[in-house]
């Protein structure tokens, strides 16, 4: 046979980049440190697989959040369209959801892994699970020597890191492939957990653990610098939020970590002020003889009625009829803009992507090789590109891989 590849990590850009390759009529081996492949894409979509996302190409740009640019080679090659298309071939059906997110027919994200298994052996790749890899070493032009835990050496003329990064670490993805990136030379940007939930420093946050608030707005704030605005769905902690939009924000306030960031809810954005002090004024006629902590029923979950109380300047037994024009433009301002403070995000590990990695300025964009040593290849999360939610990372992990397994 021809050269001999080792692709190390069997996550979806690990088997894209080892099935291409042994496409290609070239002598494949996978390692995967784990008992089985896919263990980090079995969690994804909540156990359903959000596989991709059914946009146009620039679609799919738009919704990177770093790096957009050194991505336009990867989803031209191989397209969202193109993995629907594989994963048919080998009996996996797929559907559109809400914000053209796809997902397999099953709902189950075990199909999705088993028909990439098989494309893995229809083209000959020898999956080698249970297989940690300790260190990869240069021997000269075409060389390369792979040192596995368990003391075994294997020699082969190209390597694809294809690790993952350091999101979710009980499904291995510890962070070698920045380990081995670095000692090959390469830089490393820094390190941030993404896509993640957030804590926040006001104790009433706790008050609404489990609260949902489906068509609220959020944005985000360094000084008066709007730094994120999303519309949709959020969750309240025990530590914070979490929840669609708050995910999303989190890709985006990680830059600007360490500085005082401000958190703003819009718990009515249908409404202007004007048009919400009507609606609150309607309620407080029908509710003139009750206390003010009886009276938001019709405009609020019950959940979030007593923060809303003491966080205003009415008192909870104040009676509706005796609230001033100045108070009640008071609540207004309330809930158009319920302020928080930014204190952390949650642990890396609990992160659903990681921001940062080997530096793209180094990696050649149209076949992921390694501008500094020959022969060494990249694909999915180790490079420094990660993207919002719907299935555009398990998209940049799918073209990424191929890339790199077309060209090794």
């Amino acid at each position: 046979m021809g050269k001999r590849i080792a692709v190390i990590g069997g996550g979806p850009a690990g088997m894209i980049a080892a099935a291409t390759a042994g496409s290609l009529g070239k002598d494949v081996v996978l390692f995967e440190k784990n008992n089985k492949l896919g263990k980090k894409m079995f969690i994804t979509g909540k156990g359903r697989c959000n596989i991709t996302n059914a946009g146009e190409v620039d679609e799919l740009i738009d919704n990177i959040v770093s790096n957009k640019s050194f991505l336009y080679s990867a989803f031209y090659s191989f397209t969202n369209n193109d993995i629907v298309e594989l994963l048919s071939q080998y009996g996996v059906e797929t559907k559109i959801e809400r914000g053209n997110r796809i997902f397999p027919v099953s709902n189950k994200s075990s199909d999705v892994i088993r028909a990439l298994e098989r494309h893995l052996i229809k083209n000959g790749v020898k999956i080698e699970l249970n297989k940690e890899i300790k260190s990869i070493e240069k021997l000269d032009d075409k060389n390369f020597k792979i040192a596995l835990s368990n003391s075994e050496e294997q020699y082969f003329n190209k390597v694809i890191i294809a690790t993952g990064g350091k999101s979710y670490q009980q499904t291995g993805s510890t962070g070698d492939g920045y380990v081995f990136a670095k000692n090959f030379g390469h830089s490393i940007t820094d390190l941030k957990p993404a896509l993640i939930p957030c804590i926040i420093k006001e104790d009433w946050v706790k008050e609404l653990q489990g609260l949902a608030l489906r068509n609220v707005r959020i944005s985000a704030y360094v000084g008066n610098k709007k730094i994120f605005e999303d519309f949709g769905e959020l969750l309240f902690t025990h530590y914070g939020v979490s929840g669609p939009i708050v995910l999303s924000m989190s890709s985006y306030i990680n830059k600007y970590y360490g500085s005082e960031i401000k958190i703003s809810i819009d718990l009515k954005p249908s409404l202007t002020n004007e048009r919400l002090e009507m609606r609150i004024l309607r309620d407080f006629e029908k509710y003139s003889k009750k206390q003010f902590k009886n009276s938001l029923e019709n405009l609020l979950p019950r959940k979030l009625i007593p923060v809303i109380i003491k966080l205003s300047s009415i008192a909870e037994d104040k009676f509706v009829n005796q609230i001033t024009r100045e108070e009640r433009k008071e609540l207004v301002l309330l809930l158009k803009n319920l302020e928080m403070s930014f204190s952390d995000f949650r642990p890396i590990d609990e992160a659903i992507v990681t921001s940062g990695g080997v530096s793209t300025k180094e990696i050649d964009s149209s076949t992921m090789e390694s501008k500094i040593v020959r022969g060494l290849f990249f694909a999915g999360e180790v490079i420094d590109v990660h993207a919002l939610t719907g299935g555009y990372n398990l998209q940049i992990a799918y073209s990424t891989g191929y890339l790199a397994g077309l060209n090794c």
